[in-house]
């Protein structure tokens, strides 16, 4: 056994004389206290492994100077054994309460106190074993949570409409908030809350985020993210474990909002103008729940107002307790937004209402909370400020494809995050994705929503007949036959930039485009994408029978 130091705190200098003389015997070192309050000066100056305690001592009893022993001891083990005459238990009780370990009847038998110090001396040596793994573990885990930021949070959570709070109950966080630009210029948003705590809780995240950043940076509808995040984490997660969350792409050009919602609490739509509330209540299941055959991709479509705002959060809010065990609850979280003014800074308001309930008592589950404004697609960032240039000689710069989809393929499948993926390999062009993308994309949407699936856009004027169209979009998409939409893709190199070609013809009737008022910028949500598609290329035109149209896009 390790040479100890010992404490012996004892008024009385014969009992002091034969308790030394007995710890020496045993080979351990000795300090020596007549009161309290020396012994608590001793143990501060020399930390002591082991404490030796009279009960009654002058100017500060043995339990006073025990119960300070301890708080200044924290999370070092400083055993202290009392010294007592004593033999009621309610008086033996009050020194365990007091911080003490164990008890030393008098007169003192040296075998009993060798086998009490021998006792504890192993029990500090386990104690500084276990110490030393747990620093060794939190070096790791601290090593481990920075891989993991690096990965789960380098999204765009600085945009100018955004404010968020990200409270976790330990060093890593069982929730999960990514945002990340679309190269439409939208917002997709994914929050969700893996099963359990800490470590074991954000192992699935690291997957989940590089999958989420990774699709939606390539273009994928949220309908593809989703259903691909949903497979992943059915394959790698454990039974029992699942991630509840709210997945939101937001449409800052066209003011709309698409959500799906799985296993978290109903979060809202806010509009500060009229302070009218929306849930967005759950509808599915939690991901990594459902195999890939069972899985339903089932959202909500929102047109948004100017004045709306989207709040989410995770059930660590909800379930906050106060000292009395209640729950915050979901009805005092929506009682905030009903009793708020239109100018009411409801995000504080919201966190505060929070924290004034809990007490300020110790946090019981991840927190994460997350406010976005809808505001005007010019306020935001581009998504071409975040894109990295290739080396000049690099990519491929002269280049065509043609690409055709029928009836299945144009009801299941998504070309544009190949079209976008192969465009993005020219030098140059991956700056000017999000233009690329619009231009994509708005071509494709009307050769397919308005050619082939023969969708009224005068219907997304009103709330109701926006719902509507959506709902007719996917009735139609599971009743194509003999349809067939077909892409070319051009790509030459022109003095220090290039011309994009893309030409796409459906299969559709036409119109008559030379009658039409195509030209015209529409009101509401409908008549938007052509003339932006106009404004964006440096040349454009309906061809045939209106059913085929060729734009172009020159860069420098």
């Amino acid at each position: 056994m390790d040479k100890l130091t010992l404490l012996i705190a004892d008024d009385n200098v014969s009992d002091r004389m034969i308790l030394r003389a007995i710890v020496r015997r045993l080979g351990h070192y000795v300090l020596e206290a007549e009161d309290g309050v020396k012994a608590v000066a001793l143990f501060e100056q020399h930390r002591p492994d082991l404490i030796l305690m009279d009960v009654f001592m002058p100017n500060m009893d043995g339990e006073q100077a025990t119960w300070l022993i301890k708080q200044k001891a924290g999370d070092h083990m400083v055993p202290v054994i009392f010294l007592t005459s004593l033999t009621e238990a309610g008086q033996l009780a009050d020194c365990l309460d007091a911080g003490g370990d164990d008890f030393l009847t008098k007169p003192y038998n040296r075998v009993i106190l060798q086998a009490k110090i021998a006792a504890f001396a192993r029990m500090l040596a386990l104690h500084k074993q276990v110490q030393q793994q747990r620093e060794h573990l939190v070096r790791e885990q601290e090593a481990a949570k920075a891989v993991f930021d690096s990965i789960a949070h380098h999204g765009a959570l600085n945009l100018p409409n955004l404010r968020y709070l990200i409270s976790p109950m330990s060093i890593f966080n069982g929730d999960v908030m990514l945002v990340a630009q679309h190269p439409s210029g939208g917002i997709a948003v994914f929050l969700g809350d893996f099963t359990g705590h800490g470590l074991p809780a954000a192992i699935g995240a690291m997957p989940l985020s590089e999958t989420f950043y990774g699709m939606i940076s390539k273009g994928f509808s949220l309908r593809d993210v989703t259903t691909e995040i949903n497979r992943k984490l059915k394959s790698i997660l454990p039974v029992g474990v699942f991630c509840c969350a709210n997945l939101v792409e937001l449409s800052f050009r066209n003011r709309t909002i698409e959500v799906w919602t799985g296993g978290l609490p109903d979060n809202l739509l806010y509009n500060q103008r009229s302070g009218e509330v929306k849930r967005l209540v759950s509808r599915h299941m939690a991901l990594g729940v459902l195999s890939p055959q069972r899985f339903r991709y089932e959202p909500y479509f929102i047109e948004m107002d100017p004045d709306d705002v989207l709040y989410l959060w995770s059930d660590g809010i909800p379930e906050t307790m106060n000292p009395q065990g209640e729950m915050f609850g979901d009805e005092r979280m929506f009682e905030v937004f009903a009793d708020a003014g239109p100018a009411a800074p409801l995000f504080d308001r919201l966190v505060g209402k929070v924290r004034d309930f809990s007490g300020q008592s110790v946090q019981g589950d991840d927190h994460t909370l997350l406010q976005i404004h809808m505001i005007s697609e010019d306020e935001l960032p581009s998504v071409d400020d975040h894109a990295t240039t290739h080396a000049a000689g690099g990519g491929a710069r002269c280049w065509s494809m043609d690409f055709e989809l029928c009836d299945d393929s144009i009801a299941h499948f998504d070309p544009l995050p190949m079209f976008t993926h192969m465009i993005m390999e020219v030098p140059g062009l991956r700056t000017r994705s999000s233009q690329v993308y619009t231009i994509l994309a708005e071509l494709y949407a009307n050769a397919l929503d308005h050619g082939i699936l023969k969708l009224d856009s005068e219907l997304k004027k009103s709330a109701a007949g926006f719902s509507r169209y959506y709902q007719l979009r996917q009735e139609r998409l599971q009743a194509l036959q003999s349809a067939r939409i077909s892409i070319r893709l051009q790509h030459e190199p022109e003095g220090e930039g290039g011309i994009l070609r893309i030409e796409i013809e459906d299969s559709g009737e036409g119109f008559d485009y030379q009658q039409s008022s195509y030209t015209h910028h529409a009101d509401g949500y409908s008549g938007r994408g052509l003339p932006l598609i106009r404004s964006l290329c440096s040349s454009f035109a309906y061809l045939g029978a209106g059913n085929r149209v060729r734009a172009e896009f020159s860069w420098s």
